[in-house]
C-alpha cells in the first residue's frame, strides 16, 4: 500500500470540478484507490463517494491504493490534486 497525506488549500475545498477529475484520473488504475477524512474513507472512483465527503478548505486529506499499480496511482491522483489547485 502506498499513501500521501495533503491539505487542502482551496477555499471551496473539493467541489464537483475537481471531484470529476480526480475520478477521472482514478479510473486509470486497477488499484483500488482510497481517500480519507475525519475517520471516513471513499473509494476515488466514485463521484458520489468523493462529493458525500464533504471535504472543505484546510482539511487533511489521505490518499492511499493498494493493487499492482499503487504507487503510480498515488502519484498521479497527487498530480491531479495539484494541477486541480487543491493542494500545494
Amino acid at each position: 500500500m502506498v499513501e500521501k497525506t495533503f491539505t487542502v488549500i482551496d477555499k471551496a475545498g473539493i467541489h464537483a470540478r475537481p471531484a470529476t477529475n480526480l475520478v477521472k484520473a482514478a479510473s486509470q488504475f486497477q488499484s483500488e484507490i482510497t481517500l480519507e477524512y475525519k475517520g471516513k474513507s471513499a473509494n476515488v472512483k466514485s463521484i458520489m463517494a468523493v462529493m458525500a465527503m464533504g471535504i472543505g478548505k484546510d482539511a487533511e486529506i489521505k490518499v492511499s491504493a493498494e493493487g499492482n499499480d499503487e504507487e503510480e496511482a498515488v502519484n498521479h491522483i497527487a498530480e491531479t490534486l495539484k494541477n486541480e489547485g487543491l493542494v500545494d
